[in-house]
């Protein structure tokens, strides 16, 4: 069966090739009458425009790229859905890849999504490695860091929106140390990742004020995971294990601290507290109740949609956006004052 063109539709909408492109594209010089009827055509013989021809015309292809790390862990799982609904909203699509920073992958999906027009990239990463790799390869197409940008940074034209990781380390040690929390395992952070560098220098830097003793172990994996969160915890949890609380910079990690902690029978809270990081869906399920800070995932893809399309319309670089958003304090049941702690 030959392919329906647009001098189809057309001739069979009794209009001319010209009203079908306006009414495609929604132009404002035709009524809502033939509108509808050139759209009904086009759903009656399955007719769809051709979008990379439209793309040469108005140099647009409505389409943004994205590239992440990894889509198995619920984090990103969350900010992809609510990067596409966005978008969605603003009559774009996203193209999605996946891509480790520092994998040799990364720059050819640079290359991939710039050779098919995407309007532009959106790249999510807590690599410290990221801006640079943006400069580099994203080169005359606007584009959006989704992570941190180290302060000590020597450039720093990176446009970028992150939740305020150091901010949110801060809260986590205040939280803790209100509680009457002394001695904490700060279980985790890679030292890659400028999101955990930052959460980690936050949670420092309040324990040292309220008189805190932090134990760092720090992960040599490549990801935040519930695997390397228990091979971490059976290491730290060797005996005596003097401290009273446990902070997980991921709840992915965190996961893997509550099965090491079952294995060997430490009861949560009431043996060792556990505070997390993200607020993933799996926190607040009713045999978990992980009390963590939750990262507001809806929020950080919209301002990152919001300002990549802002440096589209624009048509130039403008004025750099770092853009920071405060995490909240989710209290469930791990955590509690250690002057409630039992016996091992």
């Amino acid at each position: 069966m030959a392919r329906m063109t647009i001098r189809d539709i057309a001739r069979l909408a009794g209009v001319s090739v010209t009203t079908v492109s306006r009414a495609l594209n929604n132009a404002p010089e035709i009524n809502s009458q033939t509108r509808e009827r050139v759209l009904q055509v086009c759903r009656e013989q399955g007719y769809r425009s051709n979008l990379l021809a439209r793309s040469l015309v108005s140099s647009r292809t409505r389409v943004l790229g994205v590239i992440l790390p990894e889509l198995s862990g619920p984090f990103h799982a969350s900010i992809v859905l609510h990067l596409e609904r966005y978008a969605q909203e603003q009559d774009y699509q996203i193209m999605l890849c996946c891509g480790r920073v520092g994998g040799s992958e990364t720059a050819a999906l640079f290359d991939f999504l710039v050779s098919h027009r995407v309007d532009g990239i959106l790249l999510v990463s807590a690599s410290s490695a990221a801006p640079d790799l943006l400069r580099r390869h994203a080169r005359g197409t606007p584009s959006v860091l989704l992570g941190d940008v180290s302060p000590t940074a020597t450039l720093q034209r990176i446009n970028a929106v992150s939740t305020d990781n150091y901010v949110g380390g801060a809260m986590a040690a205040g939280y803790l140390s209100r509680l009457g929390h002394r001695r904490v395992l700060y279980l985790g952070p890679r030292r890659d990742s400028v999101t955990h560098v930052l959460r980690h220098q936050g949670f420092l830097t309040i324990a040292r004020e309220r008189g805190m003793e932090v134990e760092t172990v720090f992960n040599p994996g490549a990801v935040s995971s519930a695997p390397n969160g228990y091979r971490l915890a059976r290491q730290g949890f060797a005996p005596p294990l003097p401290q009273t609380a446990v902070f997980a910079p991921s709840d992915a990690m965190a996961l893997g601290v509550l099965q090491a902690a079952d294995e060997l029978g430490l009861d949560i809270p009431g043996r060792i507290s556990l505070l997390g990081y993200d607020d993933i869906e799996y926190a607040s399920l009713p045999k978990i109740r992980l009390s963590t800070l939750a990262q507001p995932t809806g929020a950080l893809a919209e301002s990152a949609v919001r300002l990549l399309l802002e440096l589209i319309d624009s048509g130039g670089p403008g004025e750099v956006t770092h853009k920071l958003i405060a995490p909240r304090l989710v209290e469930r049941s791990t955590c509690c004052s250690p002057q409630q702690r039992t016996a091992v």
